[in-house]
């Protein structure tokens, strides 16, 4: 079979990039090591219910043309991601809004908000933050930062806040209206049905054929020689066989549970911000669809150290893994039948609606 394309992973990116290749008539074939299609947006249903199995997906977006582009694959609910923070207990709204303050401090208004914010910031005085602690202490003071900010990001990054750089906080979301929605963005939801039909219908084409279970590393060779042209989107250092090194991740854990009562925690995540808690979140996925079903489903998510064989979530942007990856971008442009891609081929984290624009500037470069 001749094909013009190879698309490892059959994730977001990979998906669009097959879906849009095959729209002008070039033949494709896909591999993914794992058991199915959709990557880290795989949703399974269990129960009735779509458990998100790598983790909550909300997608949001304020480009008109993205929500256009992924609603002709599925349709949309009205989910507003609204995450609530468990300190010890004690429950916050996120992001920092004037619910927070109030539940912190008592304050009622914006103004008495503000000044007990301005009044923590002015008693440490941090001018020149060096580290995560200190630029978000002086961001929003010590209060919010020991509750909300430090055990949670410790636990994330499995380093101390104070050996952690500043610019991974460049700001911080606070509002001060009443308002609990996370995202700014115009448009949000959940798709009705779980995310997995939008790759479905990506891949559902005579032009594209799918393989699963398939390692890209043990016939690569036999890969580079076979195809034209290769859309990788797995890691990039691994790519080059580690030539510079290994990039750094964190990667994560997940524990599922299912309970014979109909609603857990009442919320769909629930942010553990405490460093006692050994999991960074709960989520509760019949939220997201507003479900009602008699039982429910839940997944506490521990951050993890990564090695080599387990799945990389985040990269570890900081100075020395930057400098690494410049290496293997540098390898990547001279490369000129292998398109990088995603979060890993990039060493990006990426929200959906940004994989897909990034797979869709591809897709105009490659077809011009």
């Amino acid at each position: 079979m001749s094909y013009d394309y190879l698309v490892v992973g059959a994730g977001l990116f990979g998906s669009t990039f097959a879906y849009e290749a095959a729209k002008r008539g070039k033949r494709v074939k896909v591999i993914d090591k794992r058991k199915h299609i959709a990557g880290n947006i795989y949703t399974e249903k269990v129960d009735g219910i779509n458990v998100h199995k790598y983790g909550a997906h909300i997608f949001h977006t304020n480009d008109k043309k993205i929500w256009d582009y992924v609603n002709q694959f599925v349709e949309f609910n009205r989910y507003t991601n609204s995450p609530v923070a468990n300190y010890k207990g004690e429950i916050y709204n996120l992001p920092f809004n004037m619910n927070t303050f109030n539940k912190l401090w008592g304050v009622v208004t914006p103004a008495e908000a503000k000044q007990k914010i301005e009044q923590q910031k002015a008693a440490v005085n941090v001018e020149n933050p060096k580290n995560l602690e200190e630029q978000a202490i002086s961001l929003i003071g010590t209060d919010i930062y020991e509750k909300l900010i430090k055990g949670y990001t410790e636990k994330q990054w499995g380093r101390k806040a104070t050996d952690l750089p500043n610019f991974i906080i460049k700001r911080l979301p606070v509002r001060f209206t009443y308002d609990n929605n996370y995202f700014n963005d115009k448009y949000q939801g959940i798709p009705v049905g779980g995310y997995t039909q939008i790759v479905e219908k990506m891949l559902d084409n005579e032009l594209i054929d799918v393989e699963l279970e398939k390692d890209f590393f043990e016939n690569k060779n036999e890969y580079l020689k076979s195809f034209p042209k290769i859309v990788y989107t797995g890691m990039i250092d691994q790519f080059f066989n580690y030539q510079f090194g290994t990039l750094e991740y964190r990667s994560l854990s997940f524990e599922n549970i299912k309970l014979n009562e109909e609603n857990y925690q009442g919320n769909a995540v629930v942010n553990y911000t405490d460093a006692e808690t050994p999991y960074t979140r709960i989520i509760e996925h019949k939220h997201f669809e507003f479900g009602t079903q008699p039982t429910t489903i839940i997944t506490k998510e521990y951050p993890k150290k990564w090695f080599e064989g387990d799945e990389p979530y985040y990269p570890m942007n900081d100075k020395k893994n930057n400098e690494m990856f410049s290496k293997y971008h540098q390898l990547a442009k001279e490369s000129p039948n292998v398109i990088f891609g995603g979060r890993l081929g990039l060493y990006k984290y990426y929200d959906m609606h940004q994989v897909i624009g990034a797979a869709l500037t591809v897709v105009n470069q490659e077809f011009q």
